[in-house]
């Protein structure tokens, strides 16, 4: 048996807000941005055209839904993103205004620091150690 989690939903207040900040801030990829109705749409973002897994950029339909935006995982870290240049990525989340919440750190597993993404929700950027021996 072969299996992977392919995508994760995240709520969203707005489509194209959240597009922006993913796209254009963060550089992740549009994957794809497919109307279903006049008020859904089915739009994946990921961090590399060729990762296995993506998000589902899901807007809020309910106000039972929009209560949880920027609060999907009760105030911790919600994801992670892992990257082979720590620097690089450290510096484009200066370059747009990105809220950094805990300052970079070297732990036992690699460097890391803790961002929030335009509603809030909190992101770990982490370079693993064996991405910096390499």
């Amino acid at each position: 048996m072969n299996r992977k989690i392919a995508q994760i939903a995240l709520i969203v207040k707005d489509y194209d807000e959240a597009i922006n900040f993913y796209v254009h801030k963060l550089k992740f990829k549009l994957i794809e941005d497919t109307i279903i109705d006049k008020n859904k749409r089915w739009v994946l973002v990921s961090p590399d055209i060729e990762n296995s897994s993506s998000i589902l950029l899901a807007k809020a339909d309910s106000e039972n839904q929009s209560k949880f935006i920027g609060n999907q995982a009760g105030g911790r870290v919600f994801l992670f993103l892992h990257t082979n240049n720590f620097e690089k990525e450290f510096q484009n989340l200066k370059d747009n205004n990105i809220k950094i919440v805990r300052d970079p750190v070297i732990e036992q597993y690699g460097t890391v620091l803790v961002f929030e993404d335009l509603y809030g929700n909190l992101w770990d950027l982490i370079e693993p150690k064996a991405n910096q021996n390499e």
